[in-house]
C-alpha cells in the first residue's frame, strides 16, 4: 500500500491579486494579533517576491525578513513602508458593538400588527 503524502498549504500561492491580499489582511487584522498581523505580512511579501518588496521598500533583504520573523518587534515605520511596497493602505474604522435585546423582536408579521391594533 502506497502512502499518501501530504503537502502543506503555502497561502502565499493563494495570494495573487490586491483585492485577495487587502481581505486576507483585514480579516487577520479583525484578529487583534500583532504577531499574527505581522505572520500574514510575511506570507503576502513572499507572494509578490521578498527582493521585491525590499528594494520597493527601502529595506535590505535581510532585514526584511527579520522584521517579518515570528518573535519580531518592527516599528510602525517598517510595517507602513513594506504594506506601502505591497501596495496595500490602512483603513482604520470604529469597532462595531452589537447590542442585545432586552425583549426579543417579533417574529411574525402577525405579531407585529396586533402590537399596533388600537
Amino acid at each position: 500500500m502506497k502512502k499518501s503524502e501530504v503537502t502543506r498549504l503555502d497561502i502565499a500561492e493563494y495570494l495573487d491579486s490586491k483585492e485577495i491580499v487587502a481581505e486576507y489582511l483585514d480579516l487577520i487584522c479583525q484578529e487583534n494579533d500583532p504577531a499574527l498581523l505581522l505572520h500574514a505580512i510575511g506570507h503576502v511579501a513572499r507572494s509578490k517576491g521578498m527582493a521585491k518588496i525590499a528594494e520597493s521598500s527601502g529595506l535590505g533583504r535581510e532585514s526584511l525578513y527579520k522584521a517579518l520573523a515570528e518573535n519580531a518587534h518592527p516599528r510602525f515605520e517598517t510595517v507602513f513602508k513594506v504594506l506601502a511596497a505591497l501596495g496595500i493602505q490602512m483603513h482604520l474604522v470604529p469597532r462595531v458593538k452589537f447590542k442585545r435585546r432586552r425583549t426579543p423582536a417579533p417574529i411574525a408579521v402577525a405579531e407585529k400588527k396586533s402590537m399596533y391594533k388600537v
